[in-house]
């Protein structure tokens, strides 16, 4: 288990989920957590629960990221409360399935502006203070499809594809301030976003993964965990993913 002891986390879509998985398992290794959500308060003060169960300590902390002065917000409540910011996890996002014919340009604004805009608000908020203090651990969560793409996904594939190129040219642009900037991208993950798969759908799919089954939050927070940690000191603008050796 990666040694977080003394750091502080600031995780964004931390309600439920992956965010919830990454919360809880920062925790365990000992990392002080904000925990992030925009609708789901009852989901955060879950997880905040969790948190204080595994040993550490947590703050929650409301904010659309979408939306560039709440993501001021979060990293001015997670500094003023915490002391400092040593890893910034930016884990919220939304997804639509259908056919993009189909869509309306309201849905690919809203998933372009939490997927991909939320990433750069929280950032680019998080960045002076990690220069100032000569360190810091950004983690991208991406996705599987942001590699290779994925039919009535489009969009989605397209903020999770930029998430990966600017994680890399992040990654070169900040190694000199000693700020490491990397990217998770899960595969299929059995949590609520793909609870629509049922029956012989989840049964066809899951015959598609190598390692024979669906990942859990846990596997993405563990490689999650390890980029926050010194561990990976000499890891940046990589994007790591976690699939089953799906892709």
């Amino acid at each position: 288990m990666e040694d977080l002891g003394g750091k502080v986390a600031v995780i964004t879509g931390a309600s439920r989920g992956i965010g919830r998985s990454i919360a809880v398992n920062m925790a365990r290794c000992g990392a002080n957590v904000i925990i992030n959500f925009n609708q789901d308060e009852k989901g955060a003060y879950k997880t905040l629960e969790m948190v204080k169960q595994a040993g550490s300590f947590g703050i929650v902390v409301q904010g659309d990221v979408s939306l560039y002065h709440n993501a001021e917000k979060i990293v001015k409540n997670s500094i003023d409360k915490m002391g400092k910011v040593d890893v910034l996890v930016n884990n919220a996002g939304i997804c639509h399935i259908g056919l993009f014919v189909d869509m309306k340009q309201e849905q690919w604004n809203s998933i372009i502006d939490v997927n991909f805009k939320g990433m750069l608000n929280c950032t680019h908020c998080v960045l002076n203070h990690m220069i100032s203090r000569r360190g810091g651990s950004i983690i991208n969560i991406s996705s599987m499809w942001g590699n290779v793409g994925a039919s009535c996904e489009a969009i989605y594939s397209a903020t999770k594809g930029a998430v990966n190129l600017f994680t890399k040219s992040l990654g070169k642009e900040m190694a000199t301030s000693n700020i490491r900037v990397n990217a998770v991208a899960p595969g299929v993950i059995d949590t609520q976003m793909n609870s629509f798969l049922e029956g012989q759908d989840r049964k066809n799919l899951m015959e598609e993964i190598p390692v024979g089954r669906f990942g859990t939050g846990a596997d993405v927070a563990k490689t999650v965990c390890f980029l926050a940690g010194d561990s990976s000191a000499y890891i940046t603008g990589q994007v790591i993913t976690v699939d089953g050796g799906m892709s």
